[in-house]
This record gives structure tokens, C-alpha cells and sequence, in this order.
């Protein structure tokens, strides 16, 4: 660890002085999500012409950032990306942004291990609490590993963020050289889209699964968030929480009291996750509320830690998998769209947990140029990124049903799989395996 000695403690500072002093060649992080600072990035796209050779680490960007369309051909600014966003996504396809692989629970160690010291990290935060404290908000993440590195500390503070309670949730005004004023404009929303047919037939399907008692980890989308809407209308009571993201329909359900912690083992009657994204309803629900617990994500996705719940369900999203099993959850090809996150994490995590489960659920089809497509497929797609391997998936479900893929041979799984994809295509399935020696010639083997 490199040992930082404040210039003073949390000098005020305006942005454009802080920003002057960037020079070519630094790195600078800007932290997660809703972290991202926004008048100090207007300040440092101001200087962009002046300088080369930065380098900008973040992660699911919420909001364009200035300092990256500031350099419209990427001559100056290096920008690497954890998690893409759509908006990230959009710089990948234009060649401004780039992926670093990763599980993000492992992130803070690759903070402290493999990365150099960045040069600065600034981050957004709320204003300094009656203990000294800059809380960090909703994105508690890895902003602890980098600050513990970092040679130049910042913070700026806005009246926008909830103030979250969690275990090292903010940085002490000892740690932190400067401060900026941010602007306090509300928080960035990000809705879900609404669940449709298939999204509430998925949904069903999984809820049918759950029991009182269960421990909830829900990804991003319409589909897991349609879990939470299903188990609303369900008679599953006490459930828990220890998730990566803090959603919206988490937010429902422990509104209308299906969430309790008490049958968890680790933090029992909290709601544990790492960071949170969604409407202002959610961000006014997490608000100085003492039954939310915001930890490092090294604590909320480690799978050692995660199988210490009982039942822990597992809910992610998919966007294809092959006849044995293998989802690839973050790529288009060799198109970047999101990240690993923690799925695979989660996944494991599951597995390992005491009566746990986890589910990978994908619509059967989708329509691409007017042309419907199967998700569930021979092969990936070439250089398709493989999120989980067949090794770890358990359930796998889709509008036509549900397999668990433990325990199952390849030919096993060739049946079960073309079971839960569109019927349209489940004879050109059959056929692809059958020629590639993936079925056996003694005649066909049961979904079951």
C-alpha cells in the first residue's frame, strides 16, 4: 500500500483548478456508476486539447462523459471501461472505449495487487458527515482499494446522492486532499423497461422455485426484475437480500414486507449489495435507511462469502447459449455490450449455498434486421465471450420451460436445452446435433 499524506485535509478547491492539475500521461479513475464525478469531468474536457496520453478507468457510466467526447478520435485519452453502459457501449462500437475482463468481486484486489497507483481518483460523493465522513452514497464498489493507492485524493460532493449506511461505505476528510462543489443535480435514473409476455413466463417459472426463506441476488433487466413483480403476487415470505445491484423491484418487495433477513445467516435483517441504480423511488427508499448495508464488492460477490446464506437464488440474464450449456452474457461477437460482472460469481456462490440455487434465463428467440433468431444455438457466435461455462450453470430457463443442467451428459443436455427453445427451431436443432455426433444413434434421450 502506498502511504498518502494529505496536502491538508480536503482542501476546497474549484474544479478547474484541480483539473489544471492533470498533466499528459496521468491515470485517473473515476470511480462507479453513480460516482462518476460530472463538474470536475466539464472542467478536465476544457484542458483535453492541451493534453496526451491519459488514461480514464471507469465503470458503467451513467451520464456521457465529457472528457471522452471532449476527444472524438481517442488520440488523447485512453478510456477503459469495467462494465459498459449504453453509453459505453456506444464509444466501444466507435473504438472510444474499451473493456477490462474481469469477475467484479475480484476488483478491488486487482486495485491493490496488478494495477499501478492511479495518479488521481475523484469521485463523487455526498457532503462530510458529523464524523469526518464523505459518505460514498449508493456505489460503495472498489473506491476503498483505489483511494488506499491513489497519490491524489478528490472528492466532489453533491446534495443529489442518498446517503447509504455500509460497511466502509466513504473516505475520511483525512484521506482526501481536495474537495470540489459539485452541482447538486438529482441522481442519474435508470428504469427498467417493462416485463412483456415472455418476460413474466420466464419469471413465473423461476418464482415457482423460490421458498420462504430464500436469499435474493437479482441482475439487471426486465426479466429478473419480473421475478420480483411475480413474487409479489406469490405467498413466499422472509426473504433475503445479498445482491450485487439494488433494484427496483428489490425496492418493491421489501416495501411490501416480503423482506426481512431474518433466516439469513450472514447479516441477518439487512439488505446487503454493493452498489445501487435505478429510480428516485429506490434511491429515497435507501436513503439513511439502517436496514441497508452498502460493502465493498470483494464482500458481496465472493463466492466463499455468498454460500454462507442459505438458499441463495441466483437470478441473471443471458443473451445465447449452446446445445451444452455455455451462456455468453456480455458480447455481440467480438461487440462488446456489458461485462461478467458478477454473474459467474453468483452463480458459484449459489451452487455452494445450502439448498441454493441459480437460474440463467434468456427469451427463446430474438429478432434481428426483421429476422427472428434463436438464442439457444449449436455453437456461439464467433468470438462471443463465454460468461458461465457449462460447468457451473444450474437452471436454465426460457418461455418454454426450465432445466437443471447438473449432472447431465452432453447428450442430456442437447435434449433439455432444444426442449426450452422455440418449436420452430427445435427440428433444426436436433438435426445439428445428430450431425456433429452430439446425440446418440440409439434413438433420442428425455428433456428430464
Amino acid at each position: 500500500m502506498i502511504r498518502r499524506t494529505p496536502v491538508h485535509s480536503a482542501v476546497p478547491i474549484s474544479a478547474d483548478a484541480a483539473a489544471a492539475m492533470v498533466h499528459s500521461g496521468m491515470s485517473i479513475d473515476y470511480g462507479v456508476a453513480l460516482s462518476q464525478p460530472d463538474v470536475f469531468d466539464a472542467a478536465l474536457a476544457r484542458r483535453v486539447p492541451q493534453l496526451t496520453g491519459l488514461t480514464l478507468r471507469s465503470c458503467l457510466s451513467l451520464r456521457p462523459r465529457a472528457v471522452v467526447e471532449a476527444d472524438p478520435m481517442g488520440a488523447r485519452v485512453l478510456n477503459l471501461s469495467w462494465h459498459f453502459s449504453g453509453w459505453d457501449r456506444q464509444k466501444g462500437d466507435s473504438g472510444l472505449c474499451h473493456h477490462a475482463p474481469l469477475h467484479l468481486g475480484e476488483v478491488p484486489d486487482y486495485y491493490r495487487r496488478f494495477i499501478d497507483p492511479m495518479d488521481m481518483v475523484i469521485i463523487k460523493t455526498c457532503p462530510v458527515d458529523a464524523a469526518g465522513y464523505f459518505n460514498f452514497g449508493p456505489t460503495n464498489a472498489w473506491h476503498r482499494a483505489v483511494i488506499e493507492r491513489a497519490r491524489l485524493v478528490i472528492v466532489e460532493v453533491t446534495q443529489g446522492l442518498p446517503y447509504v449506511f455500509g460497511e466502509a461505505n466513504g473516505v475520511h476528510c483525512s484521506e482526501v486532499d481536495y474537495v470540489i462543489a459539485g452541482d447538486d443535480a438529482p441522481t442519474v435514473e435508470l428504469k427498467n423497461p417493462a416485463a412483456g409476455e415472455v418476460d413474466r413466463a420466464v419469471a413465473q417459472r423461476i418464482v415457482n422455485e423460490v421458498e420462504d426463506g430464500a436469499c435474493l441476488q437479482i441482475g439487471i433487466g426486465g426479466m429478473p426484475n419480473a421475478v420480483c413483480t411475480s413474487l409479489l403476487d406469490s405467498g413466499v415470505r422472509d426473504l433475503g437480500i445479498h445482491t450485487e445491484m439494488m433494484v427496483d423491484g428489490l425496492i418493491d418487495l421489501y416495501q411490501a414486507g416480503r423482506i426481512t433477513g431474518a433466516r439469513k445467516q450472514l447479516d441477518p435483517g439487512k439488505v446487503t449489495f454493493t452498489f445501487a441504480v435505478g429510480s428516485q423511488r429506490l434511491y429515497d427508499a435507501i436513503d439513511r435507511n439502517g436496514d441497508m448495508l452498502c460493502c465493498p464488492v470483494d464482500y458481496t460477490n465472493a463466492p466463499h462469502i455468498i454460500m454462507r446464506n442459505d438458499k441463495v437464488i441466483s437470478i441473471n440474464n443471458t443473451t445465447q447459449i449452446d446445445l451444452q450449456g455455455q451462456a455468453a452474457s456480455e458480447s455481440d461477437g467480438r461487440r462488446h455490450i456489458s461485462g461478467t460482472g458478477g454473474q459467474l460469481q453468483f452463480v458459484r456462490g449459489a451452487y455452494e449455498s445450502k439448498g441454493g440455487k441459480s437460474f440463467i434465463c434468456l427469451a427463446s428467440t430474438y429478432e434481428k434486421k426483421g429476422v427472428r433468431k434463436s438464442r439457444i444455438v449449436l455453437d456461439l457466435t464467433p468470438g462471443n465471450i463465454v460468461t458461465t461455462p457449462r460447468s457451473d450453470v444450474m437452471y436454465v430457463v426460457t418461455e418454454y420451460g426450465m432445466v437443471n443442467l447438473k449432472g447431465k451428459s452432453v447428450p442430456e443436455r442437447v435434449v433439455a436445452l432444444i426442449s426450452l427453445a422455440h418449436p420452430d427451431f427445435r427440428e433444426g436443432l436436433e438435426r445439428q446435433a445428430h450431425a456433429n455426433r452430439m446425440l446418440p444413434r440409439s434413438g433420442r434421450l428425455s428433456a428430464t
